[in-house]
């Protein structure tokens, strides 16, 4: 997280001396390298947070306990295999 702010930061101050240079001598293509940057930083910015979520919300379903509940009606017992097989609907076969 530091690192992704430092690296952050270097650009936003990368992008302002390039558009200080670019006004100073009248250059567009300064000016655009300048905006073109401080656009990378912004969408750095924007990736950070979006796995920022995204992180945090599969740490809190990692947490979640799904096997607690009852989960009988999932399962078949080996008595009721045939009847089971027999009353399921039937795959094309070859």
């Amino acid at each position: 997280m530091v690192l992704i702010l430092f690296l952050v930061i270097g650009l936003v101050a990368w992008a302002l001396h390039l558009m200080q240079q670019a006004v100073e001598s009248h250059e567009f293509s300064l000016m655009l390298a300048g905006f073109l940057v401080s656009s990378a930083a912004a969408g750095l910015v924007g990736v950070y947070f979006l796995m920022g979520h995204y992180v945090g919300y599969m740490n809190d379903m990692t947490q979640r306990s799904y096997l607690s509940e009852d989960m009988s009606g999932w399962t078949v017992s080996v008595e009721d295999y045939p009847s089971w097989v027999e009353s399921s609907p039937r795959i094309a076969q070859n």
